[in-house]
């Protein structure tokens, strides 16, 4: 036997899968929910904090992240603050250069 065939990688648990599933549904219908609350200027706030957590569990478990080494995935988080902060500092400086009339 290979040792592929042994590692905790190859195990596919669908019971996990299923109640990770469930879960990106119940944080759906929360989503769903909310957006008729009115919370004035929190709604994008809070759609935006609950689609993060949708995020994050997508790509911890479907994309195995939760076992990806860790370097790679230090790579990864670096990278998408820096463009993450790029994104915000260009942002920023058109608004600010922008004429208010």
């Amino acid at each position: 036997m290979s040792e592929h065939s042994n590692s905790a990688h190859a195990k596919s648990p669908l019971k996990m899968y299923f109640g990770i599933w469930a879960t990106l549904l119940i944080f759906t219908y929360i989503t769903y929910k909310a957006a008729f609350i009115e919370l004035g200027s929190f709604n994008a706030a809070v759609a935006l904090g609950i689609a993060t957590l949708k995020a994050t569990l997508v790509a911890l478990f479907f994309m195995h992240v939760w076992h990806a080494s860790e370097k790679l995935t230090k790579l990864v988080v670096i990278a998408a603050l820096f463009f993450l902060l790029l994104l915000l500092g260009l942002t920023m400086t058109d608004y600010a250069t922008r004429p208010w009339s």
